[in-house]
């Protein structure tokens, strides 16, 4: 007889656990084992624990390729579910072949898993058995999850209307659940009780905004409640705020935002000329366009105003980024002034309303839930899809799209679709939400998602005390040494991976399913070299961690102090000057209620709710050689060394920038 010990490791979840009954099938070069009872007297598989077991076999079953765990009834016990973690098989000569599972088992069913190293389909190629295994795998895969349109011009996403629709292994775990309804419920309540979410009054005075989510105030939103109003401030935002990538380099003056020397004389000094600085590349751009002709909504029964301004920022000698101009359409002409900063008080201040305003659309529409949430999504789909559970890529990618599912069909249903939050929030509303994607869609390039690439593109790549760039560019550096050394690990040469036909499956699908095939959007539809693989690895690890977080986590932070993030306007744009005053101001800006709707939104979504796995962190060891253990220590060192220095940096700011700190930032997409 043969002898093997079994371990099978249950995942540390709450009700993790199982009372089925489990049994294993080795499956060997030489032959397969019968099937093995793996339960004891006394309760098996508890959450947290690892089960050690014998088996024996009449015959050396040689090199254990696959493994076959069965999940049966148990007597009069009801199924239960099972996260598995693991299986260790250790041979007659004492060799140890781990099977990674990570996974939630439902029902009564056969789950069949592989020895954990990494293997390309090329490196299967002269095994039929593990041929078959992973092109069945990849079969049901394809079945399980499909693709359907959610609104026409949207990137594909995951054919499911609720969350209970999902596959167990993409829903979020007892603790993250709990601790988001516990979240959106204490958020409500305090509105409540004070009697300002049904209140549909303007604010008599801006103090009294302060009095929403008092309690939940951190030290960013209170500096935010104090220095608002502030142009060096209001500049700042554009470089380290919730949307720090819209900033582009000014090379010349647009001929539909006819700024001249003497209008902007007094904002810049005497021995300069606005000629002067285009030519030193100290102005720059906020360029709103794309929301000309997105449509707005009504709120509380009054319809709300959507603008599509310009805004010219000057780089000053202190190295401060403040606005010198502003105009409040794309149309020049005497009904479209460009106010400046000599103008009255409040018709300065109202115009930075309106940009604060605009850019508020664009950052949670396109910044924030297209070019992370969506996008992350066709990643997780695509990678789900077309490359195995045992495919390099597959165990690279996967820490990094935890999650993303549940929380995209959470917001479907809950957040922006019709009569969602959003609807109730925002002046876009659902249908203004939807045109303006839409229109995003169809002008999204795959450079705007590579940040060294993108940093370029708007000539901002220079920019002093931009630390949005300086962080994520350390944080791409070190993701793209990262997968290169995994790259390198599994792929040869070029050849290897123009020869890999499931990661070439991946990436195409990726091209038709969020850009829509648009060859102008510059996605691959093919990659061709080590090099392209690595940087588009690099790209959706990014998009869906450090992106994501640059643009999500700081929200209430920003949006806390309405002012500073006004969610919808009441009023139309002025057409003159000189005619705005503190209340009608206070009219143009946002109600009672839908101020809180929309903190409610941002305090929501600003708060990780639980069950954590920041950048870096993988408990889950899906990678079981030791030379892909060895490349992620070394980025998991890089990141704790990034870290040190941002809080050395942070240390000396008024305003620490924390949001692309490695501890602060999620593995995936999935709040």
């Amino acid at each position: 007889m043969v002898t093997y010990k079994i371990r099978v490791a249950t995942g540390d979840y709450l009700c993790g656990g199982t009372m089925d009954s489990v049994a294993i099938t080795l499956v060997g070069t030489q032959g397969d084992s019968p099937k093995f009872q793996l339960d004891r007297c006394g309760k098996d598989f508890s959450p947290g624990e690892v089960d050690e077991l014998v088996v024996q076999t009449e015959h050396n079953l040689g090199p254990i390729l696959l493994i076959r765990l069965h999940k049966e009834r148990y007597g009069i016990f009801p199924q239960t579910d099972w996260n598995c973690s693991f299986v260790e098989v250790v041979g007659p000569r004492g060799e140890v072949t781990r099977f990674p599972c990570y996974q939630w088992i439902v029902g009564y069913t056969t789950l069949q898993l592989r020895e954990g190293a990494a293997k390309t389909v090329c490196d299967d190629s002269d095994n039929k058995l593990l041929l078959r295994h992973r092109k069945k795998e990849l079969r049901a895969k394809q079945k399980a999850y499909r693709y359907k349109e959610f609104q026409p011009g949207w990137p594909k996403c995951l054919d499911v209307d609720t969350v209970d629709q999902l596959n167990r292994n993409d829903q979020y775990s007892c603790t993250k659940t709990s601790t988001l309804e516990m979240n959106l419920a204490a958020g409500q309540v305090e509105l409540k009780l004070k009697g300002l979410l049904d209140c549909k009054k303007s604010w008599s005075k801006l103090n009294d905004i302060q009095r929403a989510f008092w309690f939940y105030r951190s030290p960013a939103s209170e500096y935010v409640s104090k220095h608002w109003d502030e142009d060096v401030f209001f500049g700042y935002q554009y470089l380290n705020g919730v949307n720090p990538v819209s900033l582009r380099k000014c090379l010349e003056v647009p001929a539909k935002f006819p700024v001249t020397q003497e209008m902007v004389a007094k904002s810049l000094e005497k021995s300069t000329t606005l000629e002067k600085e285009l030519a030193k590349g100290s102005l720059f751009l906020i360029d709103c366009q794309i929301l000309e002709g997105t449509p707005a909504t009504e709120l509380n029964g009054r319809r709300q105003h959507i603008a599509a301004p310009i805004c010219l920022l000057h780089l000053n000698h202190w190295g401060e980024l403040v606005p010198i101009a502003i105009q409040l359409t794309q149309q020049p002409g005497p009904e479209s002034p460009i106010f400046l900063p000599s103008d009255s008080e409040w018709d300065w201040a109202l115009a930075k309303f309106w940009v604060r305003n605009s850019t508020f659309h664009i950052h949670e529409v396109l910044t924030h839930l297209l070019y992370t949430h969506l996008m992350a999504e066709v990643f997780t789909l695509a990678t789900l899809r077309h490359l195995p559970m045992c495919h390099p890529l597959h165990k690279l990618l996967i820490p990094h799209m935890r999650y993303t599912l549940h929380i995209n069909v959470l917001g479907r249903v809950r957040l922006f679709a019709p009569g969602g939050l959003i609807d109730e929030a925002t002046a876009t509303g659902f249908h203004g939400l939807s045109h303006l994607l839409a229109k995003g869609l169809s002008t999204l390039t795959y450079s705007t998602l590579c940040l060294p690439d993108d940093l370029k593109d708007r000539g901002v790549e220079d920019l002093p005390n931009y630390y949005y760039k300086e962080d994520g560019m350390k944080l791409w550096e070190a993701i793209h040494s990262f997968v290169s050394g995994i790259v390198t690990l599994y792929y040869q040469d070029d050849g290897a991976v123009r020869g890999d036909p499931e990661l070439q499956a991946w990436v195409a699908e990726i091209f038709l399913q969020g850009p829509l095939g648009r060859e102008s959007s510059g996605f691959p539809s093919r990659l061709e070299s080590i090099g392209e693989l690595a940087k588009f690895l690099t790209m959706v690890i990014f998009t869906g961690s450090i992106r994501h977080a640059s643009v999500n986590n700081g929200q209430f932070d920003f949006g806390a102090w309405m002012p500073n993030y006004p969610s919808s306007m009441r009023k139309p744009p002025p057409k003159t000057k000189g005619s705005a005053t503190f209340a009608s101001v206070l009219e143009t800006l946002p109600d009672v209620s839908t101020t809180c709707r929309s903190l409610l939104i941002l305090w929501l979504l600003s708060k990780e709710p639980g069950d954590r796995r920041p950048l870096g962190c993988y408990p889950a060891e899906h990678f079981t050689e030791d030379a892909p253990k060895r490349v992620i220590a070394a980025f998991q060192n890089r990141l704790a060394q990034i870290s040190k220095e941002i809080e050395e940096r942070n240390r000396r700011l008024p305003l620490p920038y924390n949001y692309l700190n490695p501890p602060e930032i999620e593995n995936s997409t999935s709040i």
